[in-house]
């Protein structure tokens, strides 16, 4: 016998032992993905049932709600007298409704925007 016969002897058995290890493999996954797709399938059942048209929300008669625009300022936080605010003083909000409501426009010549490809304000 020559090396070249020795090396596929050699070989041989594992070859079959990989084989073997990747069916059983596979047989492993597929066994896994099978008992997710069941599990998600029970899952599923148990759910409450969609609801039907009927239940859905609707617009109300009068149609949809209007949308409020308002100009709003910061709503800021003053100190008095060195004693510190607690927290039930301060508002939710960090701002209030500004008495003009005249939106601020920009000034002339300016473009109101970064990135415009004017030259800018000089």
């Amino acid at each position: 016998m020559n090396t070249a016969s020795y090396v596929v002897l050699a070989a041989e058995p594992h070859a079959w032992g990989t084989l073997v290890a990747f069916v059983i493999g596979l047989v492993v996954v597929v066994g896994g993905l099978i008992w997710a797709v069941g599990m998600g399938i029970g899952v599923m059942r148990r759910e409450p049932d969609r609801p039907e048209p009927e239940e859905q929300p609707h617009l109300p008669v009068t149609g949809a709600i209007e949308e409020i625009s308002e100009v709003r300022e910061p709503d800021e936080v003053h100190c008095d007298d060195g004693v510190r605010l607690m927290p039930y003083e301060i508002h939710r909000a960090g701002t209030r409704r500004k008495g003009d409501q005249h939106r601020e426009r920009w000034a002339p010549g300016g473009s109101g925007a970064f990135g415009s490809g004017g030259p800018g304000r000089t």
